[in-house]
């Protein structure tokens, strides 16, 4: 069972490194949408700190109204900007001194010596403490108390020579403090979970945070303090993928909340930097100096400063090189593209060469003469009959059929021709005129007699429908090229495009003479094709 459990743990983690790996890289695109809303959040807490301001204009304000107000300020301040915390907490020891009121005095001293430990004046801190009887202490004040000299002797201890010692001393402090805690507050779940951080048993910890955070269901302040001591225990741990997702959401938590003095944003853009994800990381430290700037926190803006010229650095250096690859690849797709309109005006200039041999193509055929031949042995096998005639026709076209295909097959060589570049054998054949005008002629004279075999009464009765001055008068066995056109209307080709591709015309030449046609009829111009498709019809 226990080697079973360990293979099925084993094939999990991949699964469990992708989900950590997706979790986190959602958190992250969150954080920097909220990054980017700072300012409407900063509005919201501008809001509030005014509505407080405007108090203290009430006239005829008691004293103790004044310290509530200025109390009230003070929260709001004292994460947001250090300076005018200290204001208001000044001003409410002056009034508690004024009112002599011990209680008030010693509260307002309390909350003094946090905002300059947190600002890192740690003599003013420790002499305000010094000042203070913890004899007199209330149970609340001395808790206030005994977590200054905490967080006071923990935070001294950093970067000094007799760190131990003050390290000793502040984990004095916590041991007093966890027999003052109440033990189902998160404030003595952090102070446990240290000790057992100190004393090695991180998962001990980890379940003990975690099971709190659990409870968190909304952004509260105590969320992100849950979230930043979960992303330092991973950070101990090792644990980069989870450093993120701790550190992420109290960011984000500090975010919402307005909280410029907030330590989650430095450390999350370290933990970024440590995968490389240095766009991000630049992003998160970038929003911790600001913050550390407008907080006008001097510790948390040295401890930004210690790090932000690293990743800065390999920031711009990863946009140097990013630019650079894409000034290289613009190069190259210059380069490209010269080469492509180059390629295009050798291959614009082969298809107009092509595109010329294939026009003249058009009008050629070596096997015109053979093709007449046998156009002359169908027609000898024609009768008079309809039937007769509309199998002499099919198979004319049947022969124009083979007509094309052996000009495909023309094209072909001449093509080949073009290919292999023999230019002076091309262009001597292409610009002989004078047999495709013969074979043309004859193909006429050919078409002539086939017509006028088939339809012999054809060119009397279409003189019948015209004007008696504008009829035609052709030489015996030929006719011209209007009777032609309306030859192949008879046959029913009515199509202008077609008829001028048979006759070698354009389009327009047979769309005039079929005009000019019509109009020298005596029958209605409406009709006048239907007329002539009827000539021949029994």
């Amino acid at each position: 069972m226990k080697y079973k459990s360990l293979i099925i743990t084993l094939l999990l983690l991949p699964y469990c490194a992708l989900a950590q790996m997706v979790q986190n890289q959602t958190l992250i695109h969150n954080l920097t949408a909220l990054i980017k809303q700072k300012d409407n959040y900063t509005q919201q807490k501008e809001r509030k700190i005014k509505e407080a301001i405007d108090l203290l204009r009430v006239p005829n304000a008691s004293a103790e109204q004044r310290y509530a107000i200025n109390q009230r300020l003070f929260d709001e301040f004292k994460t947001y900007i250090s300076d005018s915390a200290v204001y208001y907490v000044k001003e409410n020891i002056r009034i508690a001194e004024e009112l002599q009121k011990p209680d008030l005095q010693n509260d307002s001293r309390l909350s003094l010596a946090s905002l300059y430990i947190i600002s890192g004046n740690y003599l003013d801190a420790a002499d305000l403490l010094r000042a203070i009887d913890k004899e007199q202490l209330q149970k609340p004040q001395l808790i206030q108390y005994y977590n200054c000299y905490l967080n006071l002797y923990n935070n001294y201890a950093f970067n000094n020579p007799d760190a131990k010692t003050y390290i000793a001393k502040s984990n004095a402090y916590r041991d007093l403090l966890l027999n003052l805690v109440d033990k189902n507050s998160t404030h003595y779940i952090l102070l446990y979970a240290g000790v057992l951080t100190d004393a090695g048993r991180y998962d001990e910890a980890e379940k003990l945070l975690l099971d709190r955070f659990a409870l968190m269901h909304t952004d509260e302040h105590e969320k992100a303090v849950l979230g930043y001591v979960l992303g330092t225990l991973y950070k101990k741990k090792k644990n980069v993928p989870k450093q993120i997702e701790y550190f992420a959401i109290s960011a984000s938590c500090d975010i919402k909340d307005a909280i410029k003095e907030n330590a989650s944003m430095l450390e999350l853009a370290s933990a970024l930097f440590q995968l490389g994800e240095v766009e991000n990381a630049y992003t998160c430290i970038k929003s911790a100096m600001e913050d550390a700037t407008f907080c006008n926190a001097q510790l948390r803006s040295d401890e930004v400063m210690k790090i932000f010229p690293i990743i800065e650095k390999a920031y711009q250096e990863r946009i140097h090189s990013q630019n650079t690859k894409l000034r290289n690849a613009l190069l190259l797709v210059g380069l490209f593209a010269v080469f492509l309109i180059i390629a295009i005006v050798l291959v614009t200039r082969q298809m107009k060469r092509i595109a010329k041999i294939r026009k003249e193509l058009y009008h050629k055929n070596q096997d015109l003469e053979q093709l007449n031949e046998h156009l002359r042995e169908v027609v000898t096998q024609l009768n008079e009959s309809n039937e007769v005639k509309e199998a002499y026709i099919g198979e004319f076209f049947n022969l124009c059929s083979v007509y094309i295909s052996k000009l495909e097959k023309y094209q072909k060589m001449l093509t080949k021709k073009a290919k292999d570049r023999n230019w002076d054998e091309l262009n001597k054949v292409l610009r002989s005129t004078e047999m495709i005008e013969q074979e043309l002629k004859e193909f006429y004279k050919l078409f002539d007699d086939i017509f006028l075999h088939l339809f012999p009464h054809f060119i009397t009765e279409f003189n019948a429908l015209l004007a008696e001055d504008e009829r035609f008068a052709p030489k015996p066995h030929e006719m011209t090229p209007e009777l032609r056109i309306f030859a192949l209307i008879r046959l029913g080709i009515t199509d202008s495009s077609k008829i001028a591709t048979f006759l070698h015309y354009s389009t327009n030449t047979i769309y005039n003479y079929r005009t000019r046609v019509r109009n020298k009829a005596i029958v209605p111009r409406e009709t006048f094709e239907e007329m002539v498709m009827k000539i021949g019809k029994k």
